[in-house]
């Protein structure tokens, strides 16, 4: 096996400190170390040789070795030490845009002299290195066709047959793309094949604006006309968008329209080609929990500026360096401290911190609405739809009729599930967050779904179908009624059992007549087992710590006056009343993480009995009505606790109740 370490284009990869790493690619952003560029090449070679191995490809041994250094040399102005990028920097090599600076420097490293290199071949090799990777940026919609205009040149400039270079180029774009990932090669490959087919016989037309927008921002969906026609008029005639989607795919329509608007003010009759969204991408992240994630509290910031065209907080940037423009948004010093602040409560999973955030945010006007969680919010999604899915299965066995309503649809596994179940019925979700609502729906457009997802909460009123009221024929309500009971705020405050009497009777007023109520959620012990104590032994000390906490923190069981609460601390034992411990059990399983937001929660409000005669009393038949015990508590909780008697009490409930007339 060849042995890299002493060629000059791996210790430019090697030796650098230089961290210029595409944050699309990479799992965490504090690990990036800038040898991710060097892994990257590595893979490319090491699939050069299991091509060449295959012997299938048509191509020649001197050709593989002509594929072999371009792509040794292609990511080197990634690299460098120090010296080496002011060295390159005074030749006006514009290493942002690293194919174009990679192939000069390509240039450098191997003067004519070089007798190892025909003339023709440098030729070849400089124009590979130049459009390296540019048939993705085609297809991506970053860069217009005609930037590979030199590959069309090459036969007549340096003699090579069409059909070799075809095959060499089929076989460069495998290794790159492939690179980055086999699913994605195998997504973009008859793609690929194609473009670079047409750009040989000299086909150069552009792919029509509106599909080249479609490419640079598949989360979109639907795309604004007027955005679309800012980049056909504005953008696409002049210029090539690197590092577009990583920093700009997590804005909408009108936000993405409003930043470029603000960056060609910027960039006014500045003699550009490219313009580089990376700072800005690079700015955008930051690791929670070991994986990368988009910083919500730089967003709402940007959000905010949007929409009031206002640079006190922050404001756009574009630094020319070269013939590129390097795109990014500046905080003011207080944003800057805020959002450190914000990042540092988040990860200490304190209530109070929680709090704090929530309140400085609503102080600056930054929350999109009363019921944005601001952090992780991606997280508490991904948790919703992974958990107790056993039991979200058999609910939407009681669907009945055409039309099914998902309330609190969250990060909308209920959604795919009825729909995957139920291809021909109308499935609609509903949450009262904005941002729930702008998630799934990009969740929708990038998974192709065609359930609908609109913003309703059932305390306010019967939901809208078609304008009218009714028609419904089932509405499920799964894990989200002890959510509007916890967080409701009355003239009483939180915790009023009003507010689910109120949520359940206009959705019963919903329902067409045979129309279902399909209730999942939490379930309080039966007034009899209420009284009993329960012993929780902690076999780690971070769990005592973890009750301590809640007790002071938990503001549910308002009903109950003694609890009963005893702490013993020696022991590591605590003990208290049933309904107590099965709410702190049922919050201490989700962890420190979860901790914030499960606090503020009361996951039983209704026994069962209870639940039949408030359904009854709205004129419902109910079909269905038991409790059980989710098999994932105890799951998780005997590793860190014993119970005295060790019987866990009861979790949940499933509820069917039909409308009769």
């Amino acid at each position: 096996m060849r042995d890299y370490r002493e060629e000059k284009w791996f210790s430019y990869l090697y030796y650098t400190e230089n961290r210029s790493v595409n944050v699309e690619r990479v799992e965490r952003v504090e690990g990036i170390t800038g040898r991710e560029t060097l892994d990257y090449v590595l893979r490319t070679l090491s699939i050069l040789d299991m091509i060449e191995v295959c012997g299938n490809s048509n191509v020649t041994a001197e050709c593989f070795d002509i594929i072999r250094m371009v792509l040794e040399w292609s990511e080197v102005a990634k690299g460098g030490t120090a010296r080496d990028r002011a060295d390159w920097e005074k030749k006006e090599y514009s290493l942002d845009i690293h194919n174009i600076a990679s192939a000069e420097i390509f240039l450098d490293d191997n003067p004519e002299i070089d007798n190892k290199i025909s003339l023709d071949d440098r030729k070849l090799i400089y124009t590979l290195i130049r459009t390296h990777g540019m048939i993705g940026q085609c297809l991506r919609g970053e860069v217009p066709v005609a930037e590979n205009a030199s590959l069309l040149l090459l036969p007549e400039e340096i003699k090579i047959d069409k059909d070799i270079l075809k095959n060499m180029l089929y076989i460069l774009n495998e290794c790159i793309i492939r690179g980055v990932s086999d699913e994605l090669w195998d997504k973009v490959k008859p793609e690929a094949c194609a473009l670079i087919d047409r750009i040989l016989i000299g086909d150069l037309r552009e792919f029509p604006a509106e599909q080249r927008v479609k490419r640079l921002l598949p989360c979109l969906g639907e795309i604004p006309q007027e955005l679309t026609e800012f980049f056909r008029d504005r953008l696409f005639p002049k210029y090539e968008l690197w590092y577009f989607e990583a920093a700009l795919s997590d804005f909408d329509g009108t936000q993405i329209l409003g930043i470029l608007t603000g960056l060609m003010d910027k960039i006014g009759g500045e003699d550009v080609r490219y313009i580089s969204f990376k700072p800005l991408a690079d700015s955008l992240y930051y690791d929670y929990e070991g994986k990368k994630h988009i910083n919500i509290y730089k967003k709402r910031i940007i959000e905010k500026h949007l929409r009031d065209n206002r640079v006190e907080n922050v404001s756009l940037t574009a630094r020319k360096n070269g013939s590129a423009i390097l795109v990014d948004l500046a905080f003011s010093k207080v944003c800057e401290k805020l959002i450190e602040f914000c990042v540092e409560a988040e990860r200490s999973g304190l209530l109070t911190f929680e709090k704090s955030i929530t309140v400085l945010y609503d102080m600056f006007g930054f929350r999109r609405d009363e019921f944005d969680r601001l952090n992780n919010e991606d997280k508490y999604l991904a948790t919703m739809n992974a958990s107790e899915e056993s039991t979200k299965n058999t609910i939407i066995d009681h669907v009945v009729g055409q039309t099914v309503v998902d309330v609190g649809s969250g990060g909308g596994v209920l959604l795919d599930l009825l729909e995957e179940k139920y291809p021909g019925k109308t499935v609609i979700g509903t949450d009262i967050s904005e941002n729930v609502i702008s998630v799934l729906n990009k969740k929708k457009q990038a998974e192709g779904h065609h359930w609908t997802v609109e913003r309703h909460n059932f305390v306010d009123g019967p939901i809208l179908v078609g304008g009218e009221t009714g028609k419904v024929d089932s509405i499920i309500f799964s894990s989200i009624i002890h959510e509007i009971y916890s967080y409701t705020m009355t003239d009483e405050g939180r915790f009023n059992i009003s507010v689910v009497e109120k949520a359940l009777k206009n959705a019963f007023d919903s329902l067409a007549p045979g129309g279902r109520l399909i209730i999942r959620d939490g379930v309080r012990s039966f007034p009899a087992d209420q009284q009993g104590i329960i012993t929780v032994t902690f076999k780690e000390d971070s769990g005592l710590e973890f009750f301590k906490n809640y007790m002071r923190d938990f503001e549910g069981l308002r009903d109950i006056e003694d609890k009963k609460i005893v702490v013993n601390e020696a022991e590591k034992k605590v003990s208290a009343c049933t309904d107590f411990i099965r709410e702190f059990l049922y919050t201490y399983t989700w962890g420190q993480e979860s901790y914030s937001h499960e606090v503020q929660e009361q996951f039983g409000y209704y026994t069962i009995t209870e639940y039949r005669e408030v359904l009854e009393r709205l004129g419902a038949k109910v079909l269905r009505a038991d409790a059980f015990l989710e098999p994932g508590y105890p799951e998780h909780l005997r590793p860190k606790v014993t119970l005295e008697p060790d019987i866990y009490p009861d979790s949940n409930c499933i509820i069917v109740a039909e409308k009769t007339v």
